[in-house]
């Protein structure tokens, strides 16, 4: 009989803030980060990925969240792609930086309403 090695974490039982994002990042993981996005109605493809650990990194090299502008620049920068507001709003409708921070584990960047 096969283990079952899928770490799992209910979102619902872990500790969050009003919004909605991690209080622990460490709480943090991909199949965590799956529950997060389907309460946000997004399906996560390699392109949400690339975005999520984008600011997964970008938050631990710097201590902050990244904001619309950091994240465009970085993933340009960093990943070697051109890409622009009206692609991340298709990947994250609800703001880029705002939602994929929240899907991504970590607290809401400062320059969100």
């Amino acid at each position: 009989m096969k283990k079952n090695t899928k770490k799992y974490l209910n979102y619902e039982a872990i500790e969050k803030d009003l919004e909605g994002y991690l209080k622990n990042n460490k709480d943090w993981n991909v199949f965590l980060a799956e529950e997060i996005a389907k309460q946000e109605k997004i399906i996560l493809t390699k392109s949400h990925w690339e975005i999520i650990y984008f600011i997964r990194k970008f938050y631990f090299k710097y201590n902050i969240a990244p904001s619309m502008r950091m994240l465009i620049c970085g993933i340009k920068k960093k990943l070697g792609k051109k890409i622009h507001s009206v692609y991340l709003f298709q990947l994250f409708p609800k703001g880029p930086a705002k939602q994929a921070s929240k899907i991504a584990g970590i607290p809401k960047p400062s320059q969100c309403l």
